[in-house]
């Protein structure tokens, strides 16, 4: 496992992340037995980071169990804080009163530490942000309330969409230890502005959505459809015919197995490898999943003329993630 040179709750953080959301209602039930699994594998094999949220529902209580099962040492625990108000936040901009109104802030703290069962939580990320709200307003200062009571040792933001560059200003106040924020092979757009900046100023970077919602594995066909109600339903035909999307998909296979064994595998060495990514999050709550993402990130770099090729012939800069979210 490789490791970040940036720190977070004063320990290292490895390149990949186990992302929780895999142990969410989102995918069906959740099986508590294979996710313990996966958790304990990843932890095994090196990973440090284990990211989750009050809006995963079982996920942190999941999470929590496993851990107090973990004889090894702690992993860093992030989760994010519950957000309010219609679906459409995701997609623009509400009022801040609506998302997270006075007392929300510290109200899901205090139920993500319960449901974790830990006294202390390593990064307490807001589940959204938009600049409209400022820098500053209770919400800010609830967060950093809970820093200065020792409940929450770091705090961040994780932004809603593909558009990272809204978040500049705020990486820059000095207010918050850490980012998230969609970063893959189709839209590397955060490398160019968000990512440098936010190393220089010693905020970490999480990336998510690496594989682009499985998009990037090569799994999803013309054929591939998703049960009604599902998070992905209509997500691959959002603004676009789905060939499309898939051509672009198929292009990446220049690149396989020479520099990669697998489509995966090459997504997730890409965003692991770029400067300033601190993890790369991805669903591991199989341990098959577990085992197959860490291999991946354990071979050998991709040269940097193929990064590079990679990163500026082959983005496809879209916003499926947006226009689901409009009501």
């Amino acid at each position: 496992m490789h490791y970040a040179d940036l720190e977070i709750a004063g320990k290292r953080v490895s390149r990949l992340g186990f992302g929780a959301m895999g142990l969410s209602h989102w995918f069906g039930t959740p099986d508590e037995s294979a996710g313990t699994t996966a958790i304990h594998r990843a932890l095994d094999s090196g990973v440090t980071l284990i990211d989750t949220a009050r809006a995963y529902g079982p996920s942190e209580s999941l999470v929590g169990r496993a851990l107090r099962g973990w004889t090894g040492e702690m992993p860093i625990v992030a989760t994010k804080v519950e957000s309010l108000g219609p679906r459409r936040r995701w997609g623009m901009p509400v009022d801040v009163e609506t998302v997270f109104p006075r007392g929300q802030v510290r109200a899901s703290a205090e139920l993500s530490l319960k449901e974790l069962g830990l006294d202390r939580l390593d990064l307490l990320q807001l589940h959204l942000w938009w600049p409209t709200w400022g820098l500053t307003g209770h919400w800010m200062d609830e967060l950093t309330e809970l820093k200065d009571e020792g409940l929450v040792d770091s705090i961040g933001v994780s932004l809603p969409d593909h558009r990272s560059d809204v978040a500049l200003g705020l990486v820059t106040s000095g207010l918050i230890d850490s980012v998230q924020t969609i970063v893959n092979i189709f839209d590397p757009l955060a490398l160019d502005a968000l990512v440098p900046l936010a190393h220089s100023h010693g905020v970490a970077v999480m990336a998510r959505c690496v594989l682009d919602e499985g998009g990037l594995t090569g799994a999803i066909t013309a054929d591939t459809a998703f049960p009604a109600g599902h998070y992905l339903d209509g997500y691959f035909d959002a603004t676009l015919p789905r060939d499309v999307y898939l051509d672009k998909v198929e292009a990446l296979r220049e690149f396989v197995p020479e520099y990669a064994p697998s489509l995966a595998a090459l997504a997730l060495k890409f965003v692991t490898q770029a400067g300033g990514i601190t993890t790369a999050l991805t669903s591991m709550h199989q341990p098959e999943h577990a085992v197959a993402n860490i291999a991946a990130v354990e071979g050998p770099d991709l040269p940097d003329d193929v990064f590079d090729t990679i990163r500026t012939r082959h983005r496809f800069i879209k916003n499926f993630n947006n226009a689901t979210h409009w009501d």
